[in-house]
């Protein structure tokens, strides 16, 4: 496997991450976790170094499975986990608000290195934007828990460029965590040139489209209400539908570079800057060795400009699975 630097903050990882949500939560109920805790030593024997979880996924069941499933490889890893929501400690109860104040901080960081057994967060992402606290106080927070050796780098997740630069003007930002992809391009006019310019690395969730750029959900398809596709707005059948344009794409790219479409997703994003690092998440062996082999694949200029132009013709329908356009 490949490697990257995010940014110019000094943090090395594979080429490719892998997102552990899915495996707890999201896409229909947990999966087993003996099974999941296989494939994330399967993910590291085939060179997988940066693993992305969070307190909020299961919530906690995540940061457990990750923390037992990678024990044994800690120092060949870089564990990413995220703080931001209020979360009852004991219930796992959410109360759908925002919470990154100072003192809730450092508690959910206490509880997360215990999870996940390791003395020190890789990365520690705020998860969303909290608007009730600024985020120079939270910048201070993670500040002060890099100097106390409990975290090692700083990120955010889905914030605006003003947020980054305000946050990363306390304490560097080592990488940004935004949903992008073929069909989520977003970060492209603002959040992509402001991590590029301050050196800071950028980290796309859902990097194919929630499985769909890999052509194989069917438009007719429904989902379990455990799934979070059950009331995405882009998988409506009339919206997957239409999104099958994006599919087609990737599928014509595909047959000439003997790829599938989701390594030709995966591919067109590692093309877009030596500073990203996508993080596709599975449940499934022979997926995980799909994706990760899309970071050998080498897309051209040409395929590149066919990639763009086909899809400057297509108009995503729906909206973002965050159910929020806008940064915060």
């Amino acid at each position: 496997m490949k490697t990257r630097q995010l940014g110019r903050s000094g943090l090395t990882v594979s080429a490719l991450g892998l997102g552990c949500m899915g495996m707890s939560m999201n896409y229909g109920p947990p999966e087993d976790k003996a099974e999941m805790i296989t494939l994330l030593r399967k993910a590291v024997d085939m060179g997988v170094t940066f693993f992305d979880t969070a307190e909020v996924y299961g919530p906690f069941s995540n940061e457990e499975l990750v923390g037992e499933g990678l024990a044994p490889v800690r120092d060949k890893v870089v564990i990413a986990t995220k703080f931001g929501f209020d979360i009852d400690p004991k219930t796992g109860d959410r109360s759908g608000k925002f919470n990154s104040q100072p003192d809730h901080i450092r508690a959910v960081v206490e509880q997360s290195l215990k999870r996940l057994r390791i003395d020190t967060i890789d990365l520690l992402y705020q998860h969303r934007v909290d608007p009730n606290t600024p985020i120079e106080d939270v910048a201070g927070t993670v500040k002060d828990l890099i100097a106390e050796g409990k975290v090692k780098h700083f990120g955010l997740s889905e914030a605006s460029a003003k947020t980054i630069r305000r946050a990363h003007a306390v304490q560097p930002v080592a990488a940004v965590q935004s949903e992008y992809s073929l069909w989520a391009r977003d970060p492209e006019a603002e959040i992509l040139p402001t991590c590029e310019e301050l050196g800071i690395g950028f980290v796309p969730w859902s990097p194919l489209g929630q499985g769909f750029l890999t052509g194989t959900v069917d438009p007719k398809a429904t989902f379990d209400k455990s799934d979070v596709r059950s009331w995405f707005p882009r998988f409506t059948p009339e919206a997957m539908q239409a999104n099958l344009a994006f599919v087609d794409l990737l599928k014509r790219v595909a047959e000439k570079k003997q790829a599938t479409p989701a390594q030709i997703a995966l591919a067109w994003l590692l093309a877009q800057s030596p500073s990203i690092v996508p993080i596709p998440g599975t449940r499934k062996l022979h997926r995980l060795e799909e994706n990760m082999a899309s970071a050998d694949i080498v897309l051209t200029a040409d395929d590149l400009v066919e990639i763009d132009a086909g899809a400057s013709t297509i108009e995503t329908q729906g909206g973002r699975g965050t159910g929020h356009e806008e940064y915060a």
